[in-house]
């Protein structure tokens, strides 16, 4: 599996990434399936202290013993979880993500992170003690790099015009588009975009079809606009789960797309099409299939 660098960080990650998310709360089905990536060449995984309560913290720490030189190991910090369990408040304070950090490498098993990513942001957030945390944390070892998990454009380019952060986690695909115009920007922070919803729900693989039928609609999507849309991709595309991950990666500012899976079955189904390369034509013929959208929120 080939590999692409994260800004310039000096960190490459495989180009499709485990995000997870989606793992089993079951360590010995988890274990499978990281170790079922991490054979298929996947050396990048993503997770996030809210996950589960941090609980797929754990897991992802456990499975991965053994292995931490051989991977890069991302995970976030931001929302805070309210004491009784019941919801979480945001917190991009200095003093919440040190105290974080801490708390992450624990259940993580490890010294350092490589990726530490803000798990969202406001404008009303105070962006210059957030950036001294993530910049105090690098300078202690405890991270190697950060980045911000967003898809608002405001909060995404005062954080890196403010920063030296390296990526940008966005949900993007085939069905959504609306981070391409804003790609230039990130590119020209000397940041990477980490894609997540690779596969819009589902909607671009094989089961799509069926989805859309059940579906209410996909983000600027209607739902009788998405069941077409995503029939005329069904159509065009032989395999519309290859399709879907070559048209992210078809963008040299994505450095790795993450996928979730829940079995090994399904981590290789995205590992199959991963490895389906996609002609040139046919890539046109897609986007000309597919609306580009733009956010409507949170613009510069």
């Amino acid at each position: 599996m080939k590999k692409r660098e994260l800004g310039k960080s000096g960190l490459f990650v495989s180009e499709i990434g485990l995000g997870c998310m989606s793992l089993p709360n079951d360590l010995r089905e988890s274990q499978s399936i990281i170790d079922a990536a991490i054979y298929a060449g996947i050396n990048f995984f993503d997770t996030a202290d809210l996950y589960d309560g941090g609980k797929n913290e754990e897991i992802v720490g456990q499975a991965l013993k053994g292995r931490r030189s051989e991977i890069i190991l991302a995970t976030k910090a931001g929302n805070k979880l309210n004491p009784n369990g019941d919801g979480w408040t945001w917190d991009a304070s200095k003093a919440h993500i040190m105290d974080a950090v801490k708390k992450s490498l624990l259940r993580l098993r490890t010294d350092y992170i490589d990726l530490y990513q803000l798990h969202g942001g406001t404008m009303e957030d105070n962006i210059d003690e957030t950036i001294e945390a993530f910049e105090s944390l690098k300078k202690e070892g405890l991270i190697r790099q950060y980045g911000i998990s967003s898809i608002r454009p405001n909060v995404i380019k005062r954080f890196l015009d403010n920063s030296s952060a390296i990526s940008v986690m966005m949900q993007y695909s085939l069905l959504d588009r609306r981070p391409e115009e804003w790609f230039p920007m990130i590119q020209d922070a000397g940041a990477s975009v980490i894609t997540r919803g690779t596969i819009a729900k589902g909607f671009l693989t094989i089961e799509g079809l069926a989805r859309a039928e059940k579906a209410n609609g996909f983000v600027e999507y209607d739902a009788q606009e998405l069941l077409q849309t995503v029939q005329t991709l069904g159509e065009q595309a032989e395999d519309l789960h290859a399709a879907a991950m070559a048209f992210v990666l078809d963008q040299k500012t994505v450095a790795s797309a993450l996928i979730g899976a829940r079995t090994i079955e399904q981590l290789l189904d995205s590992v199959i099409a991963y490895e389906k390369k996609l002609p040139q034509h046919d890539m046109s013929n897609l986007k000309s299939a597919v609306a580009a959208h733009q956010y409507k929120e949170h613009r510069l």
